[in-house]
């Protein structure tokens, strides 16, 4: 049993970049961090990657974009919504510094989101709906607990990062729930 363990978690060791962050507080799960400027690149979601969203980010770093150009896989995939929303892929750093192409499909799209601080709690299991939606609500309870301020811009909505493949066994993945907090010049309540 504990060689069939270490072999699934061999397999799991990631070596896809991820974006680095700074940890301000760690209490269990859950972590205020900041994190640097991130390119992203975009595509609406109708239902849970179901509409062919990820294949449409999987072509854009494939090579269908303006200069044919392959561009490495990143962790993790973004979500703003449990169900619907916008799905997103990180732009490893590299490509984003020599300017990312333009995608050839326009519904693929391509922003910056700025540096910000946001409040994180890391949960297992399946990256579906109902276990993303409770791990927001635990988020959002500690966020109220410490009396911490939701920012309204770009949206209050929580962001979802998924970092394993389909097929990592539910109790091996990593995913996370974050929302961005205010600067402290304009503040929002974070309790609804």
């Amino acid at each position: 049993m504990i060689a069939l363990l270490s072999l699934f978690v061999g397999c799991e060791k990631s070596t896809y970049e991820s974006p680095e962050y700074k940890v301000v507080e760690k209490e269990g799960s859950f972590e205020i961090r900041d994190y640097p400027e991130l390119t992203i690149v975009s595509t609406p979601m109708q239902k849970r990657g179901e509409d062919g969203s990820f294949m449409r980010l999987f072509r854009f770093i494939s090579g269908r974009n303006e200069r044919s150009q392959k561009i490495s896989m990143t962790t993790p995939v973004l979500m703003t919504g449990a169900e619907s929303g916008i799905m997103s892929f990180i732009v490893p750093k590299d490509v984003a510094r020599q300017g990312v192409p333009t995608p050839s499909n326009p519904e693929v799209t391509i922003s910056t989101k700025p540096p910000a601080r946001y409040a994180v709690y890391r949960f297992s299991g399946p990256s579906k709906p109902i276990p993303s939606q409770e791990a927001a609500k635990k988020l959002l309870a500690w966020v109220d607990a410490k009396h911490l301020e939701i920012s309204a811009s770009p949206s209050p909505l929580p962001l979802y990062a998924y970092y394993n493949p389909p097929w990592t066994p539910g109790f091996m993945r990593r995913n996370e729930v974050l929302l961005r907090l205010a600067p402290l010049a304009t503040k929002v309540p974070a309790h609804r």
